[in-house]
């Protein structure tokens, strides 16, 4: 039997760790690779068996390499903190790696719970996000600082796995705001980092197809009120990321005022 590594990466996750964790309790080592949360993540995770990893967080692409780095065995399950492995992708995962010919890395559907009900639509199922199974030295992260992509060193093509994961990305409204203020603060960053420029034009066209994309074009309207709050936060990422850019290119000089006093 072949041996495989689940990695999890949280920060200040400690409400949804619990959960991630005790669904790869079946995976010969667990890794939870933690950057210095300020709540119970790592205490939670290291109760249920998992060794913690402290990462200094540069962004996503650094933060999944030296998760894998720290990985020991052979196969690794790439699983975040909001997110559940099902006893049907266990037994898919289990039986691939064990498989004559198995590939190199492979995509998994992902099942998205939000307010109360499964997205069927929205981009948000099967949502193949990025491999989360893979060979170790197979598959190596770009460094971004979000939205990470991915290079396959051995020059072949990922294949696709059929049974779904689970993810419930936000518990509450708050969380979804959150996503926004910090993906777009990356966003920004990483953008500023390839010399893209913005202005009002730029941002808000790319934010408004963000939300026609997700609302029409993906079907987020037959999910009701979860795939417009969907389509509205992708919007607001998107319009975010570019405001902040322009921000960022301008450096606005701060208003400051001079002593005043009573003559």
């Amino acid at each position: 039997m072949k041996k495989i590594s689940a990695y999890i990466i949280a920060y200040n996750q400690e409400s949804k760790i619990e959960d991630a964790v005790k669904s790869v309790l079946w995976a010969d080592e667990i890794v939870l690779v933690d950057s210095h949360s300020e709540d119970r993540t790592a205490e939670i995770a290291s109760g249920l068996g998992a060794r913690v990893v402290q990462v200094e967080f540069k962004g996503f692409g650094d933060l999944r390499n030296q998760a894998v780095a720290a990985c020991s065995h052979e196969w690794i399950f790439s699983l975040d903190s909001d997110e559940r492995c099902t006893p049907e992708a266990r037994d898919e995962i289990l039986q691939v790696i064990n498989s004559d010919n198995p590939k190199d890395a492979y995509y998994m559907p992902r099942r998205n719970y939000f307010m109360g009900r499964w997205i069927r639509f929205s981009g948000y199922y099967p949502d193949y996000r990025q491999p989360q199974l893979f060979r170790k030295g197979a598959l190596v992260y770009r460094q971004d600082e979000v939205h990470e992509g991915f290079d396959l060193t051995t020059g072949t093509k990922p294949d696709y796995l059929k049974n779904a994961i689970w993810q419930v990305p936000f518990e509450k409204f708050a969380e979804r705001l959150q996503k926004v203020q910090r993906y777009s603060d990356l966003g920004a960053v990483k953008l500023n980092s390839r010399g893209v420029t913005a202005g009002m034009g730029k941002a808000l066209s790319h934010a408004l197809w963000a939300f026609f994309h997700t609302w029409i074009i993906k079907g987020g309207i037959l999910d009701g009120w979860a795939g417009f709050m969907i389509a509205l936060g992708n919007f607001e990422e998107i319009f975010y990321k570019y405001a902040k850019l322009h921000e960022k290119i301008a450096n606005w000089k701060y208003l400051r005022t001079e002593r005043i006093t009573r003559r």
